[in-house]
C-alpha cells in the first residue's frame, strides 16, 4: 500500500466549496465535505465543472455539517454515479435533507425565472441539479453518532466529534492505519448562545483548518445595534429586512428579537419568517431541545420555547411571500439566504432596496462576490434578475451573530490540543485570511502551517 494522499478539491484560497479527497493508497477514496461554491460568477462556474474523480470511484463521503458550502454538491455526485454512504451526524442528516431539497427547488425556480425573463445566456437555462437528484441523495445519508468509529473505505475509518458551529456540526477524524488527519469543518465559538463549545482537537499529525475569520477578531458585542436599527426604521414607517441563513442564524436572530422585545428595547411589530427551510430548521432545533441534546447549552436553550411570545407569522406559500415585497405596515422580515445569493430574500431586496425608509440588516459573514458583501461595501446599485436596483435603503452590518471562531479562537483551539499537529493546512477562507492565520500558527505555536493551492496533493504523515 502506498502513502495516503490528501487532495484539496475546493475551499483553497476561497471561503466556500469545501471538498477534500483522501486516497488511502489502496483503491479507497473518501471525500470529506461536498460543498457548493458561492459568491462571484467565476466561483459559481466551478460548480458546473466535471468532478476531478469519477464519482463512482468514491467509497464514501464524510460531511461535517449541513450548510450548503459543505453539502450542496452532493446531488451532483449522486447524479453522476456515486453510490456509497454519506456519513454525518443524525442532526446533520436531518438538516441536510432540508437544505438539499431547498437548494434544488431554488435552482429549479431560478432556471424558470431566467427562462421567463430572458436574461440568461443559456438556452434553455438549466438547474445545476433537480429535486429528483436531491431526493436520491437524501437516501444516501448515513446518520452516525458522535464518537463512533465508522468504516469509510477499504483502509479508512472516520469519527465525528462536536464542532459547536451549528446543530449536528462535527470535526471529522479520518484514520488510515497509523495515519490520522483531522478536518475542523466550520468551527464554532466558545460563546455560542445555544451550542456547547467544541472540545480540543483530537491528536493528529495533520489538521485541515478553516479560516473564515482567520485575519480578524470579532468586535465586542453591540447589543444595542440591532435595537437601534429596528427603532429607527419603524419610527420612519419602514420595514426591516434581515437576510439570514435558515440553519442556526434565523434561530439566533429570533432569540435576540425576543430578548429586545421583552426588555422594551424595540416596539412590538409583526415578524415574518419567510423561509420554508428556516421553519423546518426551527422545528429541528426545538426537537433537539426537548430531547435534551448534549450539543445544546441547557442554561440558554430554554428561550426557544418562548418564541411564541413574539408576533411571529410563518410564511409558507409563494403568494404570501410576494405580498411581503410591499409590506402593508412596518414589520420585520427574516428570509434566506444569509448572503442574499438566492431564495425569496432576493425578491424582497429588489422591492425594498429602493425605499429609503426601509433597512437591510446583515447578520454574518458575507463572502466576496455576494450581494451581501456588495451591500456592506456600499454599492449604490445591485444587480438581480437581469436588471439593476438602486440602493437607497439603510444597510446595517451586525457581526455579533457570527458562529464562526475568529482568529484568536482558532489559534487557541489548535493550541489546546494535547499534542500539536505536525502540519496544519489552512483552508476555507479568503486568501489573505488563510495566510494571516497560517502566519500566526507558525509564529505562536511553532507548527508548520500551509495555505494549499486548489488541486494540490500532499502526503499524509
Amino acid at each position: 500500500m502506498s502513502d495516503p494522499i490528501l487532495t484539496f478539491l475546493g475551499a483553497a484560497g476561497t471561503v466556500t466549496g469545501s471538498r477534500f479527497l483522501v486516497d488511502d493508497g489502496d483503491e479507497g477514496l473518501t471525500l470529506v465535505d461536498a460543498g457548493l461554491y458561492q459568491g462571484g460568477r467565476e466561483l459559481r462556474r466551478r460548480n458546473w465543472d466535471p468532478f476531478p474523480v469519477a464519482p463512482g470511484r468514491l467509497s464514501s463521503v464524510v460531511v461535517t455539517h449541513a450548510h450548503l458550502d459543505h453539502t450542496g454538491y452532493l446531488p451532483c455526485l449522486v447524479r453522476d454515479g456515486f453510490e456509497g454512504p454519506v456519513v454525518c451526524t443524525p442532526d446533520t442528516a436531518t438538516l441536510a435533507a432540508i437544505v438539499l431539497r431547498d437548494s434544488a427547488h431554488l435552482q429549479e425556480e431560478d432556471a424558470r425565472y431566467a427562462q421567463e425573463g430572458g436574461w440568461s445566456r443559456h438556452k434553455p437555462p438549466l438547474p445545476l441539479y433537480t429535486s429528483a437528484d436531491a431526493e436520491e441523495t437524501i437516501r444516501h445519508l448515513a446518520p452516525t453518532a458522535f464518537g463512533v468509529r465508522t468504516s469509510v473505505g477499504p483502509q479508512a475509518q472516520a469519527t465525528l466529534e462536536p464542532a459547536g458551529h451549528i446543530l449536528g456540526s462535527a470535526v471529522a477524524v479520518v484514520e488510515i492505519g497509523d495515519r490520522r488527519v483531522v478536518f475542523s469543518g466550520d468551527l464554532g465559538r466558545p460563546g455560542h448562545p445555544l451550542l456547547a463549545p467544541p472540545a480540543p482537537p483530537p491528536a493528529a499529525s495533520t489538521l485541515v483548518l478553516e479560516s473564515t475569520y482567520g485575519d480578524r477578531r470579532h468586535p465586542p458585542p453591540e447589543p444595542g445595534r440591532l435595537a437601534d436599527a429596528v427603532k429607527r426604521t419603524i419610527g420612519r414607517g419602514g420595514s426591516v429586512l434581515i437576510p439570514a441563513f435558515a440553519v442556526d442564524r434565523t434561530e439566533l436572530v429570533l432569540l435576540e428579537l425576543l430578548r429586545l422585545e421583552k426588555g422594551g428595547e424595540i416596539p412590538r411589530v409583526p415578524i415574518f419568517i419567510d423561509s420554508p427551510m428556516a421553519l423546518a430548521t426551527l422545528d429541528v432545533y426545538r426537537r433537539a431541545l426537548h430531547e435534551s441534546s448534549p450539543q445544546l447549552r441547557d442554561e440558554h436553550a430554554g428561550p426557544l420555547d418562548e418564541l411564541d411570545r413574539l408576533d411571529v407569522h410563518l410564511v409558507r406559500d409563494p403568494g404570501a411571500s410576494e405580498r411581503l415585497n410591499r409590506p402593508s405596515q412596518p414589520c420585520i422580515v427574516i428570509s434566506a439566504s444569509g448572503m442574499a445569493t438566492g431564495g425569496r430574500v432576493v425578491h424582497h431586496l429588489a422591492h425594498q432596496l429602493p425605499n429609503p425608509r426601509d433597512c437591510v440588516v446583515l447578520t454574518g459573514y458575507q463572502a466576496p462576490g455576494t450581494r451581501g458583501r456588495d451591500l456592506i461595501e456600499g454599492v449604490r446599485h445591485l444587480k438581480m434578475y437581469g436588471r439593476y436596483v438602486p440602493v437607497r435603503a439603510e444597510v446595517v452590518d451586525i457581526p455579533d451573530f457570527s458562529v464562526h471562531a475568529d482568529a484568536d479562537e482558532l489559534v487557541a483551539w489548535v493550541g489546546s490540543a494535547e499534542t500539536l499537529p505536525r502540519t496544519v493546512y489552512v483552508v476555507h477562507g479568503e486568501q489573505s485570511s488563510s495566510e494571516a492565520l497560517a502566519a500566526r500558527l507558525e509564529d505562536e505555536l511553532g507548527v508548520c502551517a500551509v495555505v494549499p493551492h486548489l488541486f494540490e496533493r500532499v502526503r499524509l504523515d
